[in-house]
């Protein structure tokens, strides 16, 4: 573990559409910057992911400099491009909506009529787009936080801060399906090169940076992972099948690391393609069943 480094690096603007490759990321308490700080609604204000409707990941956020100081840039096929402006802090106009992420109700911002009409097209369902103020704070499950303060908060991602996949562990999954499975079924936010295939398993705590991160939990893996991302279709039961033979635990199969961190004052907070890791601590990881 003495050359890891990290290779890529990724955000989520809106939960379960399209990831954003960026060369470097400014981290927040909640995650990185942007990540997954908007999200789709039902009629019943309750979260929608790609595994109800697979065609969310033919949706694709973009940042592009001729709007980035103003907002989003979203494209779907067969769409007009969409611009999301920033929520400004400062404007009390917003409608405020309670909102379900998974067992979690929080308070969000509703955006406007017009994009929520843009997003009920092309899904076809009746949906709004929200978006999840400073002033919401979402708690990481209690039994993994590492802050006795509270200080460990989530934006709407499945429940933790930042995901940690290897390029080794997803070489090794390739090498055992018939199929070419890319990083970006698995929706990590941190890649890491200079690993052994699964070693992030016994990653503990670990600095990049300066920044102290703490994997605190194997990710289990959903149908997500079996939707192409290029035709947004389920197209076979890999990689879930072949993750159930050497990577199950309680019947769930495990693929990358879920992490928290601590913000430091010893740098800007930002990581960068290419920040090597610093090992401090390693663990035991978990013995999965064969």
């Amino acid at each position: 573990m003495t050359d890891i480094a990290v290779s890529q690096l990724w955000i989520y603007p809106i939960k379960s559409l399209t990831g954003v490759s960026l060369d470097s990321v400014q981290l927040e308490q909640r995650g990185f910057q942007y990540d997954r700080r908007w999200m789709l609604i039902d009629k019943d204000k309750r979260f929608i992911t790609q595994r109800q409707y697979p065609k969310m990941t033919l949706i694709e956020p973009s940042f592009e400099s001729d709007v980035m100081s103003y907002g989003l840039s979203v494209r779907a096929p067969d769409m007009p491009v969409l611009i999301i402006p920033y929520p400004d802090p400062q404007i009390e106009l917003y409608d405020e909506v309670e909102v379900t992420c998974w067992d979690d109700t929080v308070n969000a911002h509703h955006i406007n009529t017009a994009i929520d009409n843009w997003f009920s097209e092309f899904l076809d369902i009746d949906c709004q787009l929200v978006y999840m103020p400073d002033s919401t704070l979402r708690p990481v499950d209690s039994d993994y936080a590492i802050s006795k303060k509270g200080d460990d908060i989530a934006s709407f991602s499945d429940g933790f801060p930042n995901l940690l996949i290897s390029e080794a562990s997803l070489d090794d999954l390739n090498s055992r399906v018939d199929i070419d499975l890319t990083m970006e079924r698995f929706r990590p936010n941190i890649v890491l090169s200079g690993c052994k295939p699964y070693e992030e398993d016994q990653l503990g705590h670990f600095k990049i940076n300066q920044i102290d991160f703490f994997a605190v939990k194997p990710c289990s893996r959903c149908v997500i992972t079996t939707i192409n991302p290029q035709t947004g279709k389920k197209e076979s039961k890999e990689p879930l099948l072949t993750l159930s033979k050497f990577r199950k635990k309680n019947n769930k199969v495990f693929f990358g690391q879920n992490l928290l961190h601590k913000l430091t004052y010893l740098s800007d907070n930002c990581l960068n393609i290419g920040d090597k890791l610093e090992i401090i601590e390693v663990s035991e990881g978990i013995n999965f069943e064969f």
